[in-house]
């Protein structure tokens, strides 16, 4: 995925898509947005997760070197607030899942609409290539539940981390970020077909 895909008004003149499509094309475009967007708070949330291991790994040490002292190391503070920086990071998140939440109930509307208007066949000639509306929404539908679990993920990952004070245990937290095994490589391809399919990439 590349830059932010932001329909210009020439170009949108140029397209003449209007009604449903128009709002289809619109749709695809804000996905495309979102998961990239998605991309750099994944990236942002990594090094913080990373900073979060690094410090109980000190604080372990620490503990180890003297373990009869009571006072707090420094290492609390900053734990605290790499924490509250990731707990920021996963609201955002959260706010990226409900926009495509939101995507998905557009686009279920329109599928509505359609069968409201051509029947539970919907329309004859497909709005772009060779999709039907049913087939957009199928699409919407992955995505979010990809993305839906995946953030499931991320705050199971943030409750247990600060906690965890074994180091196998903390690397596999820091993995499952990193990796994000709800999001396979083969959504890209979803994402990918949907833009081809709405113009947004060349054929």
């Amino acid at each position: 995925m590349e830059g932010d895909m932001t329909l210009s008004s020439s170009n949108r003149k140029c397209s003449g898509v209007t009604g449903s499509a128009r709002k289809i094309k619109d749709n695809a475009a804000d996905w495309h947005n979102l998961m990239l967007r998605w991309e750099k708070l994944n990236e942002d949330g990594f090094s913080m997760a990373a900073n979060i291991v690094n410090i109980r790994r000190s604080q372990s040490n620490e503990q180890l070197v003297d373990e009869s002292s009571s006072a707090p190391t420094d290492g609390a503070a900053a734990l605290q607030d790499e924490c509250c920086k990731l707990q920021e990071i996963i609201h955002k998140m959260a706010a990226v899942v409900t926009k495509m939440r939101r995507l998905m109930t557009s686009q279920r509307g329109l599928q509505d609409l359609e069968e409201f208007q051509f029947g539970p066949e919907g329309r004859k000639s497909p709005l772009f290539h060779n999709w039907t509306t049913k087939q957009f929404e199928s699409s919407s539908r992955v995505l979010l539940d990809a993305f839906s679990l995946e953030l499931k993920l991320k705050q199971t990952i943030l409750q247990e981390l600060a906690h965890t004070s074994t180091s196998n245990i903390c690397m596999v937290y820091l993995s499952c970020w990193l990796h994000q095994p709800f999001i396979p490589p083969q959504l890209s391809l979803t994402l990918e077909a949907l833009l081809l399919e709405t113009g947004h990439r060349p054929l």
